[in-house]
Protein backbone atom coordinates (compact mmCIF):
# COMPACT_ATOMS: atom_id res chain seq x y z
CA UNK A 1 0.00 0.00 0.00
CA UNK A 2 1.34 3.45 -0.95
CA UNK A 3 1.91 5.96 1.83
CA UNK A 4 -0.43 8.46 0.16
CA UNK A 5 -3.24 5.89 0.01
CA UNK A 6 -2.74 4.93 3.64
CA UNK A 7 -2.67 8.50 4.90
CA UNK A 8 -6.03 9.10 3.24
CA UNK A 9 -7.54 6.79 5.87
CA UNK A 10 -5.97 8.63 8.80
CA UNK A 11 -7.51 11.36 10.99
CA UNK A 12 -4.48 13.60 10.43
CA UNK A 13 -4.17 17.30 10.99
CA UNK A 14 -1.35 18.04 8.53
CA UNK A 15 1.52 16.46 6.64
CA UNK A 16 4.98 17.83 5.93
CA UNK A 17 7.46 16.25 3.54
CA UNK A 18 10.88 17.90 4.01
CA UNK A 19 13.32 18.08 1.12
CA UNK A 20 10.71 16.86 -1.31
CA UNK A 21 10.43 13.46 0.35
CA UNK A 22 8.44 10.93 -1.64
CA UNK A 23 4.93 10.34 -0.30
CA UNK A 24 4.29 7.62 -2.90
CA UNK A 25 6.63 5.11 -1.24
CA UNK A 26 5.15 1.70 -0.45
CA UNK A 27 4.43 0.98 3.22
CA UNK A 28 5.51 -2.51 4.28
CA UNK A 29 4.15 -2.47 7.83
CA UNK A 30 3.06 -0.43 10.83
CA UNK A 31 4.55 -0.19 14.31
CA UNK A 32 4.71 1.96 17.41
CA UNK A 33 7.83 0.18 18.67
CA UNK A 34 11.06 1.71 17.36
CA UNK A 35 12.97 -1.43 18.31
CA UNK A 36 11.24 -3.51 15.65
CA UNK A 37 11.10 -0.97 12.81
CA UNK A 38 11.96 -2.48 9.43
CA UNK A 39 12.59 -0.72 6.10
CA UNK A 40 9.33 0.53 4.65
CA UNK A 41 7.46 0.72 7.97
CA UNK A 42 5.25 3.61 9.04
CA UNK A 43 6.25 4.55 12.60
CA UNK A 44 3.70 5.91 15.07
CA UNK A 45 5.25 8.04 17.80
CA UNK A 46 2.80 7.51 20.65
CA UNK A 47 2.98 9.35 23.96
CA UNK A 48 2.91 6.84 26.80
CA UNK A 49 2.91 6.94 30.58
CA UNK A 50 6.63 6.24 30.90
CA UNK A 51 8.05 7.70 27.69
CA UNK A 52 7.14 9.58 24.50
CA UNK A 53 7.56 7.81 21.19
CA UNK A 54 8.64 11.09 19.61
CA UNK A 55 12.02 10.55 21.28
CA UNK A 56 12.57 7.54 19.05
CA UNK A 57 11.35 8.99 15.74
CA UNK A 58 14.86 9.67 14.45
CA UNK A 59 15.93 6.14 15.39
CA UNK A 60 12.92 4.74 13.52
CA UNK A 61 13.77 6.83 10.45
CA UNK A 62 17.40 5.67 10.54
CA UNK A 63 16.17 2.06 10.49
CA UNK A 64 14.13 2.65 7.35
CA UNK A 65 10.75 4.05 8.44
CA UNK A 66 9.23 5.78 5.40
CA UNK A 67 7.30 8.31 7.51
CA UNK A 68 6.45 9.27 11.07
CA UNK A 69 2.99 9.80 12.54
CA UNK A 70 3.04 12.00 15.64
CA UNK A 71 0.80 14.21 17.73
CA UNK A 72 0.32 17.83 16.74
CA UNK A 73 2.39 19.00 19.71
CA UNK A 74 5.15 16.37 19.49
CA UNK A 75 8.65 17.82 19.17
CA UNK A 76 10.53 16.26 16.24
CA UNK A 77 13.80 17.37 14.69
CA UNK A 78 16.40 16.22 12.20
CA UNK A 79 14.02 14.09 10.15
CA UNK A 80 14.30 13.64 6.41
CA UNK A 81 11.11 11.60 6.03
CA UNK A 82 7.51 12.84 5.85
CA UNK A 83 5.84 13.66 9.17
CA UNK A 84 2.08 13.25 9.57
CA UNK A 85 0.57 15.26 12.42
CA UNK A 86 -2.45 13.50 13.93
CA UNK A 87 -4.96 14.92 16.39
CA UNK A 88 -5.10 11.48 18.01
CA UNK A 89 -2.08 9.32 17.06
CA UNK A 90 -3.47 6.23 18.79
CA UNK A 91 -6.66 6.45 16.79
CA UNK A 92 -4.58 7.07 13.68
CA UNK A 93 -2.65 3.84 14.34
CA UNK A 94 -5.86 1.82 14.73
CA UNK A 95 -7.43 3.21 11.57
CA UNK A 96 -4.20 2.79 9.62
CA UNK A 97 -4.01 -0.84 10.76
CA UNK A 98 -7.60 -1.40 9.61
CA UNK A 99 -6.84 0.13 6.21
CA UNK A 100 -3.51 -1.69 5.83
CA UNK A 101 -4.72 -5.19 6.68
CA UNK A 102 -8.17 -4.82 5.12
CA UNK A 103 -10.62 -7.74 5.44
CA UNK A 104 -12.45 -8.51 8.69
CA UNK A 105 -15.04 -11.18 9.49
CA UNK A 106 -18.42 -10.07 8.15
CA UNK A 107 -20.06 -9.98 11.60
CA UNK A 108 -17.96 -8.37 14.33
CA UNK A 109 -19.31 -8.27 17.89
CA UNK A 110 -17.61 -6.64 20.89
CA UNK A 111 -18.61 -6.95 24.53
CA UNK A 112 -17.54 -4.73 27.40
CA UNK A 113 -18.12 -4.71 31.15
CA UNK A 114 -16.14 -5.55 34.26
CA UNK A 115 -16.96 -9.24 34.54
CA UNK A 116 -18.23 -11.76 32.04
CA UNK A 117 -16.57 -10.52 28.85
CA UNK A 118 -14.63 -13.74 28.25
CA UNK A 119 -17.64 -15.94 28.95
CA UNK A 120 -19.93 -13.92 26.69
CA UNK A 121 -17.41 -13.99 23.83
CA UNK A 122 -16.91 -17.73 24.32
CA UNK A 123 -20.64 -18.43 24.49
CA UNK A 124 -21.26 -16.29 21.42
CA UNK A 125 -18.68 -18.21 19.41
CA UNK A 126 -20.26 -21.49 20.51
CA UNK A 127 -23.79 -20.31 19.63
CA UNK A 128 -22.73 -19.21 16.17
CA UNK A 129 -20.77 -22.43 15.58
CA UNK A 130 -23.78 -24.48 16.69
CA UNK A 131 -25.83 -22.59 14.10
CA UNK A 132 -23.35 -23.57 11.38
CA UNK A 133 -21.31 -20.38 11.18
CA UNK A 134 -17.51 -20.21 10.93
CA UNK A 135 -16.96 -18.40 14.23
CA UNK A 136 -14.08 -17.13 16.35
CA UNK A 137 -13.49 -15.44 19.69
CA UNK A 138 -10.68 -13.09 20.74
CA UNK A 139 -9.98 -12.14 24.33
CA UNK A 140 -8.24 -12.76 27.62
CA UNK A 141 -7.83 -16.47 26.98
CA UNK A 142 -6.47 -15.91 23.47
CA UNK A 143 -7.96 -16.86 20.11
CA UNK A 144 -10.32 -19.74 19.39
CA UNK A 145 -11.37 -20.35 15.80
CA UNK A 146 -11.82 -23.28 13.43
CA UNK A 147 -8.41 -24.91 13.22
CA UNK A 148 -6.67 -22.67 15.74
CA UNK A 149 -6.45 -22.21 19.48
CA UNK A 150 -3.83 -19.74 20.69
CA UNK A 151 -3.19 -18.59 24.24
CA UNK A 152 -3.21 -14.80 24.70
CA UNK A 153 -2.04 -12.29 27.28
CA UNK A 154 -4.13 -9.17 26.60
CA UNK A 155 -7.91 -8.80 26.78
CA UNK A 156 -7.79 -6.43 23.80
CA UNK A 157 -4.69 -6.78 21.55
CA UNK A 158 -2.85 -3.74 20.16
CA UNK A 159 -4.32 -2.45 16.87
CA UNK A 160 -1.63 -3.83 14.59
CA UNK A 161 -1.84 -7.34 16.07
CA UNK A 162 -5.64 -7.12 16.17
CA UNK A 163 -6.16 -6.14 12.54
CA UNK A 164 -3.52 -8.58 11.32
CA UNK A 165 -5.42 -11.30 13.18
CA UNK A 166 -8.82 -10.23 11.87
CA UNK A 167 -7.48 -10.31 8.31
CA UNK A 168 -6.06 -13.80 8.90
CA UNK A 169 -9.37 -15.03 10.30
CA UNK A 170 -11.29 -13.57 7.37
CA UNK A 171 -8.89 -15.22 4.90
CA UNK A 172 -9.44 -18.54 6.71
CA UNK A 173 -13.18 -18.30 6.16
CA UNK A 174 -14.30 -16.95 9.55
CA UNK A 175 -17.49 -14.95 9.06
CA UNK A 176 -18.43 -14.24 12.70
CA UNK A 177 -16.08 -13.03 15.44
CA UNK A 178 -16.70 -12.06 19.05
CA UNK A 179 -14.14 -10.00 20.94
CA UNK A 180 -13.69 -8.54 24.39
CA UNK A 181 -13.46 -4.76 24.73
CA UNK A 182 -11.52 -3.81 27.85
CA UNK A 183 -11.59 -0.30 29.28
CA UNK A 184 -7.86 0.00 28.56
CA UNK A 185 -8.38 -1.13 24.98
CA UNK A 186 -11.26 1.27 24.45
CA UNK A 187 -9.50 4.21 26.10
CA UNK A 188 -6.30 3.55 24.15
CA UNK A 189 -8.19 3.36 20.84
CA UNK A 190 -7.24 -0.25 20.15
CA UNK A 191 -10.67 -1.10 18.72
CA UNK A 192 -10.99 1.99 16.51
CA UNK A 193 -11.18 0.67 12.97
CA UNK A 194 -13.08 -2.53 13.84
CA UNK A 195 -16.24 -2.68 11.74
CA UNK A 196 -18.73 -3.54 14.48
CA UNK A 197 -22.12 -5.08 13.72
CA UNK A 198 -23.30 -5.35 17.35
CA UNK A 199 -22.00 -4.59 20.84
CA UNK A 200 -22.83 -5.74 24.36
CA UNK A 201 -22.52 -4.65 28.00
CA UNK A 202 -22.46 -7.01 30.99
CA UNK A 203 -21.98 -5.03 34.22
CA UNK A 204 -19.71 -2.60 36.02
CA UNK A 205 -17.84 -3.18 39.26
CA UNK A 206 -14.67 -1.94 40.88
CA UNK A 207 -11.59 -2.65 38.78
CA UNK A 208 -8.62 -0.85 37.27
CA UNK A 209 -8.76 1.99 39.77
CA UNK A 210 -4.99 2.21 39.29
CA UNK A 211 -5.71 3.39 35.72
CA UNK A 212 -9.04 5.22 35.87
CA UNK A 213 -9.57 8.25 38.11
CA UNK A 214 -13.07 7.24 39.25
CA UNK A 215 -15.89 4.81 38.59
CA UNK A 216 -17.50 7.42 36.33
CA UNK A 217 -14.26 7.70 34.35
CA UNK A 218 -14.13 3.89 34.14
CA UNK A 219 -17.73 3.78 32.90
CA UNK A 220 -17.06 6.51 30.33
CA UNK A 221 -14.20 4.44 28.91
CA UNK A 222 -16.51 1.43 28.62
CA UNK A 223 -19.17 3.54 26.91
CA UNK A 224 -16.81 4.50 24.06
CA UNK A 225 -17.93 1.16 22.63
CA UNK A 226 -21.41 2.63 22.13
CA UNK A 227 -20.90 6.37 21.74
CA UNK A 228 -17.88 6.22 19.42
CA UNK A 229 -17.32 2.80 17.86
CA UNK A 230 -20.74 1.22 17.26
CA UNK A 231 -22.32 2.69 14.10
CA UNK A 232 -25.61 4.51 14.65
CA UNK A 233 -28.65 2.30 14.38
CA UNK A 234 -26.78 -0.91 15.17
CA UNK A 235 -27.88 -3.11 18.11
CA UNK A 236 -26.51 -2.62 21.62
CA UNK A 237 -27.35 -5.57 23.87
CA UNK A 238 -27.31 -4.52 27.52
CA UNK A 239 -27.75 -6.61 30.65
CA UNK A 240 -30.63 -4.90 32.46
CA UNK A 241 -30.14 -5.98 36.09
CA UNK A 242 -26.86 -4.27 37.03
CA UNK A 243 -26.72 -1.02 39.04
CA UNK A 244 -24.98 0.59 36.03
CA UNK A 245 -27.39 -0.79 33.42
CA UNK A 246 -29.50 2.35 33.27
CA UNK A 247 -26.46 4.52 32.54
CA UNK A 248 -25.38 2.08 29.84
CA UNK A 249 -28.84 2.22 28.25
CA UNK A 250 -28.79 6.02 28.36
CA UNK A 251 -25.34 6.17 26.75
CA UNK A 252 -26.29 3.75 23.99
CA UNK A 253 -29.58 5.49 23.25
CA UNK A 254 -27.89 8.88 23.22
CA UNK A 255 -25.42 7.52 20.67
CA UNK A 256 -28.25 6.36 18.43
CA UNK A 257 -27.89 2.61 18.99
CA UNK A 258 -30.81 0.19 18.85
CA UNK A 259 -30.94 -0.85 22.51
CA UNK A 260 -31.95 -4.41 23.40
CA UNK A 261 -32.02 -5.26 27.11
CA UNK A 262 -31.77 -8.76 28.59
CA UNK A 263 -32.24 -10.15 32.09
CA UNK A 264 -34.98 -10.14 34.69
CA UNK A 265 -35.73 -6.54 33.77
CA UNK A 266 -34.98 -7.16 30.11
CA UNK A 267 -37.33 -6.03 27.39
CA UNK A 268 -35.80 -8.10 24.58
CA UNK A 269 -34.99 -11.32 26.45
CA UNK A 270 -36.86 -11.41 29.73
CA UNK A 271 -35.81 -13.96 32.34
CA UNK A 272 -38.96 -15.04 34.16
CA UNK A 273 -37.81 -18.04 36.19
CA UNK A 274 -34.62 -19.85 37.20
CA UNK A 275 -34.39 -23.28 38.83
CA UNK A 276 -30.93 -23.92 40.28
CA UNK A 277 -29.68 -27.50 40.15
CA UNK A 278 -26.25 -28.89 41.02
CA UNK A 279 -24.67 -28.77 37.56
CA UNK A 280 -27.26 -26.89 35.53
CA UNK A 281 -30.01 -24.27 35.69
CA UNK A 282 -33.43 -24.35 34.07
CA UNK A 283 -34.42 -20.98 32.60
CA UNK A 284 -37.71 -19.62 31.38
CA UNK A 285 -37.00 -16.86 28.86
CA UNK A 286 -39.64 -14.73 27.17
CA UNK A 287 -39.05 -13.05 23.80
CA UNK A 288 -41.61 -11.19 21.73
CA UNK A 289 -44.53 -13.27 22.98
CA UNK A 290 -42.68 -16.58 22.84
CA UNK A 291 -41.62 -18.67 25.85
CA UNK A 292 -38.42 -20.72 25.81
CA UNK A 293 -37.44 -23.23 28.47
CA UNK A 294 -33.68 -23.71 28.46
CA UNK A 295 -31.50 -26.22 30.34
CA UNK A 296 -28.32 -24.20 30.83
CA UNK A 297 -25.48 -26.63 31.74
CA UNK A 298 -23.67 -24.09 33.93
CA UNK A 299 -23.92 -23.04 37.58
CA UNK A 300 -24.38 -19.56 38.99
CA UNK A 301 -26.58 -16.53 38.37
CA UNK A 302 -23.66 -14.77 36.71
CA UNK A 303 -23.53 -17.46 34.02
CA UNK A 304 -27.24 -16.96 33.38
CA UNK A 305 -26.52 -13.26 32.84
CA UNK A 306 -23.60 -14.02 30.52
CA UNK A 307 -25.63 -16.53 28.54
CA UNK A 308 -28.46 -14.03 28.06
CA UNK A 309 -26.12 -11.30 26.81
CA UNK A 310 -24.53 -13.77 24.39
CA UNK A 311 -27.96 -14.95 23.26
CA UNK A 312 -29.13 -11.37 22.72
CA UNK A 313 -26.06 -10.53 20.64
CA UNK A 314 -26.43 -13.70 18.56
CA UNK A 315 -30.09 -12.99 17.80
CA UNK A 316 -29.30 -9.34 17.03
CA UNK A 317 -26.61 -10.52 14.60
CA UNK A 318 -29.12 -12.55 12.60
CA UNK A 319 -29.13 -16.02 14.19
CA UNK A 320 -32.66 -17.29 14.77
CA UNK A 321 -34.01 -17.38 18.32
CA UNK A 322 -34.74 -21.10 17.99
CA UNK A 323 -31.14 -21.86 17.02
CA UNK A 324 -29.81 -19.65 19.82
CA UNK A 325 -31.94 -21.15 22.57
CA UNK A 326 -31.10 -24.67 21.43
CA UNK A 327 -27.38 -23.81 21.45
CA UNK A 328 -27.55 -22.55 25.05
CA UNK A 329 -28.17 -26.12 26.18
CA UNK A 330 -24.75 -27.18 24.84
CA UNK A 331 -22.54 -24.40 26.18
CA UNK A 332 -19.28 -25.15 27.91
CA UNK A 333 -17.71 -22.64 30.26
CA UNK A 334 -14.72 -20.56 29.22
CA UNK A 335 -11.34 -21.70 30.51
CA UNK A 336 -10.82 -20.74 34.14
CA UNK A 337 -14.40 -19.54 34.66
CA UNK A 338 -15.92 -21.67 37.43
CA UNK A 339 -14.11 -24.55 35.79
CA UNK A 340 -14.40 -27.93 37.52
CA UNK A 341 -10.90 -29.39 37.76
CA UNK A 342 -11.71 -32.54 39.70
CA UNK A 343 -13.18 -34.00 42.87
CA UNK A 344 -11.92 -35.75 45.97
CA UNK A 345 -12.71 -39.43 46.59
CA UNK A 346 -15.58 -38.18 48.80
CA UNK A 347 -16.99 -36.19 45.86
CA UNK A 348 -15.99 -32.67 46.95
CA UNK A 349 -15.47 -30.55 43.80
CA UNK A 350 -12.51 -28.22 43.22
CA UNK A 351 -13.02 -25.27 40.87
CA UNK A 352 -10.76 -22.65 39.32
CA UNK A 353 -12.16 -19.21 38.66
CA UNK A 354 -10.58 -16.04 37.24
CA UNK A 355 -12.30 -13.84 39.87
CA UNK A 356 -9.73 -11.16 40.68
CA UNK A 357 -12.07 -8.29 41.48
CA UNK A 358 -14.65 -7.86 44.25
CA UNK A 359 -17.89 -8.45 42.35
CA UNK A 360 -16.48 -11.47 40.54
CA UNK A 361 -15.34 -13.10 43.79
CA UNK A 362 -18.73 -12.42 45.33
CA UNK A 363 -20.51 -13.92 42.31
CA UNK A 364 -18.54 -17.14 42.25
CA UNK A 365 -18.81 -17.77 46.00
CA UNK A 366 -22.55 -17.19 45.86
CA UNK A 367 -22.82 -19.44 42.81
CA UNK A 368 -21.52 -22.56 44.59
CA UNK A 369 -23.40 -22.08 47.86
CA UNK A 370 -26.74 -23.56 46.69
CA UNK A 371 -25.19 -26.96 45.93
CA UNK A 372 -22.66 -27.03 48.81
CA UNK A 373 -23.96 -29.01 51.78
CA UNK A 374 -20.70 -28.64 53.71
CA UNK A 375 -18.16 -25.81 53.69
CA UNK A 376 -17.14 -23.41 50.95
CA UNK A 377 -13.34 -23.18 51.02
CA UNK A 378 -11.58 -20.49 49.00
CA UNK A 379 -7.98 -19.70 48.12
CA UNK A 380 -7.24 -16.28 46.67
CA UNK A 381 -4.85 -13.33 46.62
CA UNK A 382 -4.54 -9.97 44.86
CA UNK A 383 -2.18 -8.81 42.14
CA UNK A 384 0.65 -6.38 42.74
CA UNK A 385 0.97 -3.01 40.97
CA UNK A 386 -2.80 -2.89 40.64
CA UNK A 387 -5.69 -1.25 42.50
CA UNK A 388 -4.78 -1.56 46.20
CA UNK A 389 -8.22 -0.42 47.35
CA UNK A 390 -9.90 -3.66 46.33
CA UNK A 391 -7.71 -5.83 48.58
CA UNK A 392 -9.59 -5.32 51.89
CA UNK A 393 -12.87 -5.36 49.98
CA UNK A 394 -12.10 -8.82 48.64
CA UNK A 395 -10.93 -9.95 52.08
CA UNK A 396 -14.27 -8.95 53.56
CA UNK A 397 -16.22 -10.68 50.78
CA UNK A 398 -14.27 -13.91 51.22
CA UNK A 399 -14.81 -13.95 54.99
CA UNK A 400 -18.51 -13.24 54.60
CA UNK A 401 -19.28 -15.79 51.89
CA UNK A 402 -16.78 -18.61 52.47
CA UNK A 403 -16.42 -20.82 55.53
CA UNK A 404 -12.67 -21.27 55.19
CA UNK A 405 -10.40 -18.64 53.62
CA UNK A 406 -6.75 -19.04 52.68
CA UNK A 407 -5.00 -15.86 51.57
CA UNK A 408 -2.07 -16.47 49.24
CA UNK A 409 -0.04 -14.80 46.50
CA UNK A 410 -1.49 -13.98 43.09
CA UNK A 411 0.84 -12.08 40.73
CA UNK A 412 2.82 -9.87 43.14
CA UNK A 413 4.81 -8.26 40.33
CA UNK A 414 7.12 -5.58 41.80
CA UNK A 415 5.34 -5.35 45.17
CA UNK A 416 6.28 -7.16 48.36
CA UNK A 417 3.96 -10.22 48.48
CA UNK A 418 3.67 -10.12 52.28
CA UNK A 419 2.47 -6.51 52.16
CA UNK A 420 -0.25 -7.42 49.66
CA UNK A 421 -1.41 -10.28 51.83
CA UNK A 422 -1.42 -8.01 54.90
CA UNK A 423 -3.78 -5.57 53.17
CA UNK A 424 -6.18 -8.43 52.46
CA UNK A 425 -5.81 -9.92 55.96
CA UNK A 426 -6.68 -6.57 57.53
CA UNK A 427 -10.28 -7.28 56.53
CA UNK A 428 -9.99 -11.05 56.97
CA UNK A 429 -8.35 -11.55 60.38
CA UNK A 430 -9.62 -15.11 60.73
CA UNK A 431 -8.24 -16.22 57.38
CA UNK A 432 -5.19 -18.48 57.09
CA UNK A 433 -2.17 -16.91 55.40
CA UNK A 434 -0.02 -19.14 53.18
CA UNK A 435 2.17 -17.16 50.80
CA UNK A 436 3.27 -19.98 48.51
CA UNK A 437 0.33 -20.54 46.16
CA UNK A 438 1.07 -24.21 45.49
CA UNK A 439 1.21 -24.92 49.21
CA UNK A 440 -2.00 -22.95 49.77
CA UNK A 441 -3.80 -25.02 47.14
CA UNK A 442 -2.46 -28.29 48.49
CA UNK A 443 -3.54 -27.33 52.01
CA UNK A 444 -7.05 -26.40 50.84
CA UNK A 445 -7.49 -29.65 48.92
CA UNK A 446 -6.36 -31.67 51.95
CA UNK A 447 -9.10 -29.98 54.03
CA UNK A 448 -11.95 -30.99 51.72
CA UNK A 449 -14.55 -33.27 53.22
CA UNK A 450 -17.79 -34.71 51.90
CA UNK A 451 -20.15 -31.92 50.86
CA UNK A 452 -17.42 -29.25 50.70
CA UNK A 453 -16.57 -27.11 47.67
CA UNK A 454 -13.21 -25.50 46.84
CA UNK A 455 -12.79 -22.30 44.84
CA UNK A 456 -9.27 -21.29 43.84
CA UNK A 457 -9.75 -17.75 42.59
CA UNK A 458 -7.77 -15.05 40.84
CA UNK A 459 -5.66 -16.59 38.10
CA UNK A 460 -8.10 -18.76 36.19
CA UNK A 461 -6.67 -19.77 32.82
CA UNK A 462 -3.24 -18.20 33.44
CA UNK A 463 -0.20 -20.43 33.06
CA UNK A 464 2.35 -18.24 34.81
CA UNK A 465 2.91 -16.27 38.00
CA UNK A 466 4.49 -12.82 37.73
CA UNK A 467 7.07 -12.28 40.48
CA UNK A 468 9.21 -9.20 40.02
CA UNK A 469 9.92 -8.99 36.30
CA UNK A 470 9.86 -12.76 35.80
CA UNK A 471 6.96 -14.92 34.69
CA UNK A 472 7.38 -18.29 36.35
CA UNK A 473 5.44 -21.34 35.13
CA UNK A 474 2.38 -21.83 37.32
CA UNK A 475 -1.09 -23.23 36.78
CA UNK A 476 -3.88 -23.50 39.34
CA UNK A 477 -5.25 -26.37 37.23
CA UNK A 478 -2.05 -28.37 37.52
CA UNK A 479 -1.59 -27.71 41.24
CA UNK A 480 -5.15 -28.79 42.04
CA UNK A 481 -4.79 -31.98 40.00
CA UNK A 482 -1.49 -32.78 41.74
CA UNK A 483 -3.09 -32.25 45.16
CA UNK A 484 -6.08 -34.42 44.26
CA UNK A 485 -3.72 -37.18 43.12
CA UNK A 486 -1.93 -37.00 46.46
CA UNK A 487 -5.23 -37.74 48.22
CA UNK A 488 -5.54 -40.98 46.25
CA UNK A 489 -1.99 -42.12 47.04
Amino acid sequence: MKLSALTAALPTGSITAPNGADTELPVTGLTADSRVVEPGNLFFALAGVKTDGARFAAQAASKGAVAIVAGEGAVLSGLTVPVLRAVDPRQALARAAAAFYGPQPRVMAAVTGTAGKTSVASFLRQIWANAGEQAAMLGTTGVTAPGRTEYGTLTTPDPVALHRLLAELASEGVTHAAMEASSHGLDQRRLDGVALSVAGFTNLGRDHMDYHTSMDDYMAAKMRLFDTLLPKGMPAVIFADDPWSEKAVEAAERAGARVLTVGRKGGFLSLKRVEHLRHKQVLEVHMEGRIFEVDLPLAGDFQVSNALVAAGIAIASGTSADQVMAALEHLTGASGRLELIGSTPQGAPAYVDYAHKPEALENVLEAVRPFTTGRVITVFGCGGDRDRGKRPIMGEIAMRLADVVIVTDDNPRSEDPASIRAEIMAAAPDATEIGDRATAIRTAVSMLGAGDTLIVAGKGHEEGQIIGEKVLPFSDHIEIRKALEELKA
